[in-house]
């Protein structure tokens, strides 16, 4: 394994475990950790950004390119984790589950159409 794939993976792996266990503390009313679980999983989505950055550096490519099409493709992607979290509220937190099921499932399609914008139709 290569030294970037193994940082990488280290990487990932620590920023999606703190970035899903601050999900869960924040969603998940029982716990009664909003607050905490916000630092954590923002700490998560820091870590994984910085992951980002670090494997672009070890590639030797420039950090991020910015453009008109990094930009629409960033915003589509967070547009559409927000719609599928929010699907994913309406069934957790506030027992909407046909609603939250199709917000979900729009969510989902928001995200499945990075597919072709990123890597383009051949």
């Amino acid at each position: 394994m290569k030294k970037k794939d193994f940082v990488t993976l280290i990487m990932s792996v620590v920023g999606g475990i703190l970035f899903a266990l601050g999900m869960c503390m924040a969603l998940i009313p029982e716990w009664g950790a909003l607050l905490p679980g916000i630092v954590t999983g923002v700490t998560g989505a820091a870590v994984l950004l910085a992951m980002l950055l670090i494997r672009r550096k070890m590639d030797g490519k420039p950090a991020i390119v910015f453009n008109g099409k990094t930009v629409g493709a960033t915003l589509l992607g967070i547009f559409g984790a927000v719609v599928f979290g929010m699907g994913m509220c309406l069934v957790m937190v506030w027992d909407r589950l046909i609603l939250g099921v199709l917000v979900g499932v729009a969510g989902i399609v928001l995200l499945l159409c990075l597919i072709p914008l990123i890597k383009g139709l051949k």
